[in-house]
């Protein structure tokens, strides 16, 4: 109750406000975009939060040193390391499979600087634990997050990405010129095929 009426207190305090509900679901994938700046962590958790939703978000593993990483875990974190493949996508899976509720979030653009790509572990994830991906968002211009349509995964991503087009086109980060292109390079639509 008390995170629900700080998420509540910090989206009026920004004048925000949510629009859709959180799926009744007990496990999901989540996608966290479009992502250009570190105040998207401040109002996805505002906005988890005001919704009775507990979320665990990925960051870079340098985010997460000593006292400030314990408290970025206790908020949901999970530090990832970028530079290296450690993994995570078997790991979510080990935890999806063995938690009653769980809902990790990801910015598909893995950075808040501009790429043309989107990274697909969010999709791989979902594939290999049988989730489905929800896709949420942060509307700078609007001052708006929300949570919108479920996608159930194909296995194919190619085939999958024109429901992300359609869903994320014309919301706006903080700063849209940093926003990635909601594209794959060849080589993910040739791995994840």
């Amino acid at each position: 109750m008390i995170r629900r009426s700080i998420g509540r207190a910090v989206l009026r305090s920004r004048r925000w406000r949510i629009e859709g509900y959180p799926p009744d679901i007990p496990k999901y994938v989540m996608i966290a975009a479009p992502h250009t700046t570190n105040w998207d962590l401040l109002y996805l958790l505002a906005m988890s939060w005001a919704t009775g939703v507990h979320v665990s978000w990925l960051g870079k593993d340098s985010l997460f040193p000593g006292p400030v990483g314990t408290v970025l875990r206790a908020l949901g974190g999970i530090p990832v390391e970028r530079d290296r493949r450690s993994g995570l996508v078997s790991s979510l899976t080990r935890e999806f499979a063995t938690a009653d509720r769980l809902v990790v979030t990801f910015p598909p653009e893995g950075t808040r600087g501009r790429t043309d790509h989107w990274r697909t572990g969010f999709y791989r994830v979902a594939v290999a634990a049988e989730v489905p991906i929800v896709c949420s968002y942060l509307d700078y211009s609007r001052r708006v997050g929300g949570f919108g349509s479920v996608i159930e995964p194909s296995g194919d991503i190619a085939a999958d990405l024109p429901l992300f087009q359609e869903f994320y086109a014309g919301i706006e980060g903080k700063y849209p010129d940093q926003q990635g292109d909601i594209a794959l390079r060849p080589t993910d639509i040739i791995n994840d095929s």
